[in-house]
């Protein structure tokens, strides 16, 4: 059990300061909305929510590409793996290119869900700078993806972070009006964001195609066109995924819309808090990914054993980082707030939040965590039923009720987020342990991994 927990940390680690990375995209555009302005602020909270609402579906159903590389080199069919990369590669591109025509006409649905006037205009002008990167973003996911299912994930911390060496001097310059950009405030943080996401892309393409890692695989070493059969095994594995993933996302994503109903400051508010949230999610997230990876090889290999010490390896890493991150919003919260924003009401109602986020800390841990051991299995139909139960079902219908209908405001809303993740936490955690029994597989496997 020591050794899992240090294969998986090992593995996690670089995928968590990957995801930290990306979080901190959020968290710079943030920053300097903040310090830009209030409406501002808004605007960025408004314009970041319809943004990774569609694009929760492409990433999640291009998370099939990690556990089907892993059982992959698992079984020893490594000549396997190049093929469906570049199949991979195909589905990323559609995927970007419609997902850009679908974002160019979300500005015109602002008015349409009763964003707040003042808010509307940042928030279209950071909806058409963003959407510039989609392509990208879809593509660097497919390559990234092929990494961890690999068991490598330096390349995922190294462009994350390089990614932001980009955003925070480009954004900064094109949101104040710097280095002969004129003041674009939300709109400049949008063309900033996708450019870094070229930046990203393009970076991590030389990188595959240079790197000795890779050279057995031979990535690029033919052109093949899109094949019927593997892009049909990719979705039908994916899409479950990404309808998952866009439910959990959603519940958040939609709450940060219908607060931006009620005006500047609880949208701003909002920001502050889901974007710290956000910033410790990342963390489990990354043990998430690191433990598909290693479920998906244990079985693989056929070792229930190994598969089951993954598990339970991902559980414990991740109770131990939820327990730091609740003990830094209970402690921290006001001072965390008051870093993003002079505005005392939009500080002080963040940091009441951030207290709620405290309290789903474990049960969005256990969920994400059981989601990723399930997708390892590739157990990927039920589980999307079951999220769209928990966060859709429970927790939606919660929060709009209690902050919208019995004007709680976005408290109300916080409280149906924590009621959608416990309900994801149980039901999820349920269904691997399950799934796990009735795989067949021999009982005793070889302790060591690999």
């Amino acid at each position: 059990m020591r050794q899992e927990l240090a294969r998986t940390a090992r593995l996690a680690a670089p995928l968590a300061a990957g995801h930290l990375a990306t979080g901190m995209i959020g968290l710079v555009d943030s920053l300097v909305a903040g310090r830009h302005g209030t409406a501002t602020l808004a605007a960025v909270s408004v314009g970041t929510a319809m943004f990774w609402l569609p694009m929760m579906i492409p990433m999640g159903t291009l998370m099939a590409l990690p556990p089907s590389i892993s059982q992959m080199d698992g079984a020893g069919r490594r000549h396997e793996i190049a093929p469906l990369f570049r199949q991979a590669l195909w589905l990323a591109a559609a995927l970007g290119v419609v997902l850009f025509g679908l974002m160019s006409l979300f500005p015109l649905a602002l008015d349409v869900i009763g964003i707040a006037p003042d808010i509307r205009p940042g928030a279209a002008a950071f909806i058409h700078g963003i959407r510039w990167g989609v392509p990208a973003l879809t593509l660097y996911l497919a390559m990234r993806y092929l990494c961890d299912g690999l068991h490598w994930s330096l390349p995922t911390m190294l462009f994350g972070l390089g990614g932001l060496l980009v955003l925070a001097p480009l954004g900064w310059a094109m949101a104040f009006g710097r280095w002969g950009f004129p003041e674009m405030g939300a709109g400049g943080l949008g063309y900033a964001s996708a450019a870094m996401m070229w930046a990203q892309a393009v970076g991590f393409t030389i990188y595959l195609a240079t790197a000795k890692r890779f050279t057995d695989l031979h990535l690029f070493g033919r052109f093949d066109l899109p094949a019927k059969a593997a892009l049909g095994s990719l979705l039908k594995t994916g899409l479950p995924i990404g309808v998952t993933v866009a439910m959990e996302g959603s519940l958040f994503i939609v709450t940060a819309l219908l607060i931006g109903r009620l005006g500047e400051v609880p949208a701003a508010a909002h920001q502050i808090a889901i974007n710290v949230a956000s910033l410790c999610f990342m963390i489990p997230f990354g043990i998430a990914e690191a433990t598909t990876v290693r479920v998906g090889n244990a079985l693989g290999r056929g070792d229930r054993s190994q598969l089951l010490r993954a598990a339970k390896a991902g559980l414990l890493l991740v109770l131990g980082t939820q327990f730091l991150s609740g003990v830094l919003m209970i402690f921290g919260h006001d001072f965390i707030a008051s870093r993003y924003t002079a505005d005392v009401a939009v500080a002080t109602l963040a940091g009441s939040l951030l207290l709620y986020a405290a309290a789903f800390q474990f049960p969005d841990g256990i969920q994400v965590l059981s989601a990723g051991a399930l997708r390892g299995l590739k157990d990927t139909r039920v589980p999307m039923l079951l999220a769209a139960l928990a966060y859709w079902g429970i927790g939606m219908p919660l929060g709009a009720g209690l902050g919208l209908g019995l004007g709680w405001g976005p408290k109300g809303m916080w409280l149906g987020l924590i009621a959608g993740l416990c309900c994801a936490a149980f039901l999820l955690a349920r269904r691997f342990l399950s799934s796990a029994r009735r795989i067949p597989m021999s009982e005793q496997g070889d302790a060591s991994g690999s």
